[in-house]
């Protein structure tokens, strides 16, 4: 294999990560299944040990977007095939950072399945060896932990872990994952991010700080160079937002919260994006919000009735 071959690829990878967080998914799914195909298919060929290495890495990363693109099409089964292809490439590769970034997918999966116990143990599990790395998984590891934890109502537990995730931050420097940046580097608005969303599940007596860690998550993202910005997890933090300012009654801020949320184009609709706008609307409908809460009710019941399809 020349080095032409590797390097495009590489540069494809790092490309479709990028492109990942800011693109309807229909514009790339075909580009990262092919990506996808052409590293496995390059494994297959007369490849030198210190190319099979970087290979490996470049075929894991490319299965967990494959991984990603099941799950915000709504199929956890299909997300956790391409996740163990993607950990088994990192075995291959022996690379401890791919390893704890694929935990971190497999902890994302199953949090937005429900599958909450599980979430947290793979949480864990990535841990292990994001201690070996320097990068961001260890972050994200931790983040995702807490909102795990607090979805089961151990908010304790879970502020706990974003601590850890706060620590984590201080000595995190950055590794091969965190060079491919966009889906494979946890920057500080997510990082914000998850931990609003950990915070909304605890209710009205941390509503005041879910709020606070929203609004400078959606600071930080307006502020951040544009291969951070993330529209679904952009999302996701006012959809946190909202729920904070239901818990506080106030119906009018909610709505205001999320309603650029519900102006996303079918093809945004998500998994994530959709689950956590009936996040809101759950929230909304155990409350009394009278006729402004009737109306934001059936607006989020519209937008959560309809999900990404991709085109047949």
């Amino acid at each position: 294999m020349g080095a032409e071959s590797l390097d495009q690829l590489t540069d494809d990878v790092r490309r479709l990560t990028g492109a990942y967080q800011q693109q309807p998914l229909e514009q790339l799914l075909g580009d990262i299944a092919d990506t996808q195909s052409r590293a496995f298919s390059l494994l297959g060929g007369h490849v030198r040990p210190d190319q099979a290495r970087d290979l490996y890495l470049l075929a894991g990363v490319a299965s967990g977007l494959m991984a990603k693109a099941s799950h915000d099409l709504g199929s956890p089964s299909d997300a956790m095939t391409q996740a163990r292809a993607a950990y088994s490439a990192a075995d291959n590769a022996g690379h401890d950072g791919l390893r704890a970034w694929v935990r971190g997918l497999q902890a994302l999966v199953s949090y937005w399945s429900g599958q909450l116990v599980e979430s947290a143990r793979y949480a864990r599990k990535g841990a292990e060896f994001a201690r070996q790395t320097r990068g961001t998984s260890s972050v994200w590891l931790a983040s995702s932990e807490a909102r795990s934890l607090a979805a089961q109502g151990d908010v304790t537990g879970a502020q706990d872990a974003i601590d850890r995730a706060t620590e984590a931050r201080e000595h995190a420097t950055g590794d091969e994952l965190d060079e491919l940046g966009g889906l494979c580097r946890f920057g500080r608005p997510r990082q914000l991010y998850y931990s609003a969303d950990a915070l909304a599940w605890g209710g009205g007596p941390v509503a005041d700080r879910t709020e606070v860690l929203a609004g400078e998550a959606l600071d930080a993202y307006a502020h951040a160079p544009a291969p951070e910005r993330a529209f679904g997890d952009e999302a996701g933090t006012r959809c946190a937002l909202a729920i904070a300012r239901v818990h506080r009654g106030e119906i009018d801020g909610a709505a205001e919260a999320v309603a650029p949320v519900l102006e996303l184009p079918s093809s945004k609709r998500i998994h994530g994006v959709v689950t956590a706008v009936d996040q809101v609307r759950r929230a909304v409908q155990a409350v009394e919000g009278g006729p402004v809460g009737g109306e934001l009710h059936d607006r989020l019941h519209t937008f959560s009735s309809e999900p990404l399809t991709l085109p047949q």
